[in-house]
């Protein structure tokens, strides 16, 4: 029963694309608008197979994958072991927590010429964008977290004279996880927003590049199908994270279920 729920839920949410997808279809093939922009799915579909076909779709795809894998695994460290300090040190609080709320307001495309001055326009600037991407929402999200903890469950803790250590890990820690892992959900999804930015910086390859390419080469069903490519893939790491983490909070009684 639970498995033919989710999968209601599943088709439930395919039903808006296809929908969208079946309209268009049929406005280009019946005259009513020409296609010639934004392409008919069918011809969207062509591409994307033939891509597939020839192997340069898998090329893309593990190319992009494997930047914002490292980007997020960096990103995502740093955001945590810096949220972490910046939420338990006061000095630390006032010091360093204001340049790091300016910086999260910099586009990612400023950082572009600056890494690739820094770095060159190989991959380790790449990377670095990525996780730049990560960082923040993270760092948001851990900090936020730890600095919202009830005091009560802290006195609670030191009523029962726990130590340092077992206060983080039966207290803290379970009160900080849900904040923590919605703000890797997050850094997860910038991760693939700043792999754009990233493969703009002299990449010969990923899924960024095949939209760069289909853009100077006017190919709207190239950049189109690029853009979905780019949902599929977000949409699967999104889902494989949230798999791996679903254990972690699993003691949680939440209502979602039964809204």
């Amino acid at each position: 029963m639970p498995l033919l729920r989710r999968g209601g839920r599943a088709g439930l949410g395919l039903l808006l694309p296809l929908v969208a997808a079946i309209g268009w279809e049929i406005a280009v093939a019946t005259g009513a608008a020409s296609g010639r922009l934004l392409p008919p799915p069918s011809r969207i579909g062509a591409t994307l197979w033939e891509l597939a076909v020839s192997g340069d779709l898998w090329l893309h795809v593990e190319a992009t994958l494997v930047r914002v894998g490292l980007g997020f695994l960096c990103g995502a460290a740093a955001g945590i072991i810096a949220g972490a300090l910046v939420a338990t040190i006061p000095l630390l609080r006032w010091l360093v927590d204001p340049s790091l709320q300016a910086l999260r307001a910099v586009p990612s495309l400023a950082w572009v010429p600056l890494f690739i001055l820094w770095f060159g326009i190989l991959e380790t600037p790449k990377v670095l964008l990525i996780a730049v991407g990560v960082f923040f929402p993270v760092y948001v999200g851990v900090s936020g977290a730890i600095a919202s903890v009830d005091r009560k469950l802290v006195e609670v803790g030191r009523i029962f004279r726990l130590s340092r250590l077992a206060l983080a890990r039966r207290i803290l820690l379970p009160a900080v996880l849900p904040a923590t892992l919605v703000g890797l959900r997050t850094g997860l999804g910038l991760g693939f927003l700043f792999v754009v930015a990233a493969e703009l910086m002299g990449a010969s390859e990923g899924l960024g590049y095949l939209l760069v390419d289909g853009q100077q080469f006017s190919k709207p069903d190239q950049i189109v199908a690029a853009i979905i490519a780019f949902a599929l893939v977000g949409k699967a790491a999104d889902m494989a994270l949230l798999t791996l983490t679903r254990p972690l909070t699993r003691w949680q009684d939440t209502v979602r279920d039964s809204l």
